[in-house]
């Protein structure tokens, strides 16, 4: 059985050594110049792979279940098994993120490429596919290399985001073509653009804080983890976390930073009436020096409308409640993202209800499987979505060399 592979990204090589394992003769498809470019930007080049607290609850998508066999069928301590059996090794931090020892990206690229070799995969780069025939023995792709037949195929090209390391809509269009429907593309796990002066005093800036996502009163998103204010507005994995939501949720979305989310109100504030006290005579602008970062503090005396010059001593209680509140939720009106290109994933995309979630084979056209980033399915920050991509991958290959899960 030959099975044919498109994309030669993370699902599509791991759906590649899987299937080879089992048996398959397999043709990997990928149409840039070498395989895995994208896997080598992950994680700012050192390639957070998963994540030991991957499950269900971290995935996004039209259907929350869809993806619950596959991660279900290779949690991460397989992922990490799977590896070292490969000669990788892995560190986890304390936060779950799960590294390359080496804490190199071209590592995890690397022993994927050697293992491919060893199995015998027919990679084949510079190969894009323009179109999919189904036939009744099989299908035949129409390639920009000549025409590639075999007897099933799975769709692993990815999806929209980060145009310049390999994103693309070629698989959407291949899988509508066969009568797939595809939800509304977002950029995810991206940068949010709110303007204005206050950002750009702060770029370079960062905060532990807690994130919220809110329109018209209502909550979107939350997170928490480090912010970092940009010429043009806030990133940073707390902001990555909230940025599918903050990306979809339309005209009004507002992201609100809690400063200090593990004060009380009333402790923070008898903590500002304290300084105050101790140093009457300092000017207001220096008011929140040894709490925040001193650029952070001055912007937010000055947003929260106090007199820079000041001494601590004059503020009273209106003030202190006034900057209290803001420290607790200083509020940037969401005017967009920073867009497909630099968003890390695409939210949205191959609609699962068109897939088996056992297999990942479509109810449309037998022996045909999608994995990965095409499909409606993505992750939170921090190394969810390539545990995404090994799972899946995986389940395609083993379903299209007639295994399924296990």
């Amino acid at each position: 059985m030959t099975i044919l592979i498109i994309g030669g990204g993370a699902s599509g090589m791991m759906a590649a050594l899987t299937a080879a394992r089992l048996g398959a003769s397999v043709v990997l498809l990928e149409r840039q110049a070498r395989v895995g470019r994208k896997l080598l930007a992950t994680g700012n080049g050192r390639c957070n792979l998963t994540n030991l607290d991957a499950g269900p609850a971290h995935y996004h998508g039209g259907d929350g279940s869809f993806c619950r066999p596959a991660l279900a069928a290779f949690p991460p301590q397989a992922a990490r098994d799977f590896f070292r059996a490969l000669g990788l090794l892995t560190v986890a931090e304390p936060s779950g993120r799960v590294y390359p020892y080496t804490d190199q990206a071209n590592s995890v690229l690397d022993v994927l490429r050697f293992a491919l070799e060893h199995e015998g995969v027919d990679v084949r780069t510079g190969w894009e596919v323009r179109r999919i025939w189904r036939r009744r023995e099989g299908f035949l792709l129409k390639t920009a290399g000549g025409d590639v037949a075999g007897d099933r195929l799975i769709v692993a090209a990815g999806g929209a985001a980060g145009g310049k390391l390999g994103g693309t809509t070629m698989g959407y269009e291949l899988l509508e073509a066969l009568g797939h429907g595809r939800t509304a593309l977002f950029p995810a796990l991206v940068q949010l653009v709110t303007g204005g002066a206050v950002t750009r005093s702060l770029k370079g800036v960062r905060a532990p804080a807690r994130v919220t996502v809110c329109r018209g009163g209502r909550v979107l998103a939350e997170s928490r983890g480090e912010v970092q204010f940009t010429e043009t507005g806030v990133s940073g994995p707390a902001v990555f976390d909230v940025s599918r939501a903050a990306s979809a949720g339309g005209p009004g979305v507002t992201v609100a930073l809690d400063l200090l989310p593990d004060l009380p109100p009333e402790s923070l504030e008898a903590l500002l009436l304290d300084r105050c006290r101790a140093l009457p005579e300092r000017p207001c602008e220096e008011w929140l020096v040894g709490i925040l970062h001193n650029r952070l503090g001055r912007v937010l005396v000055r947003a929260a409308g106090l007199p820079a010059s000041s001494p601590l001593g004059e503020m009273g209680r209106d003030e202190v409640r006034r900057l209290a509140a803001l420290l607790q939720s200083f509020s940037l009106p969401v005017t967009g993202t920073q867009g497909m290109e630099s968003a890390q994933v695409t939210a949205g995309g191959i609609a699962t209800d068109g897939f088996s979630p056992e297999t990942l084979e479509s109810r449309r056209t037998p022996g045909l499987y999608a994995c990965g980033e095409v499909l409606d399915v993505d992750g939170d920050c921090g190394g969810y979505n390539l545990h995404w991509a090994w799972a899946s991958g995986r389940l395609a290959g083993r379903s299209a060399a007639g295994e399924g899960l296990g």
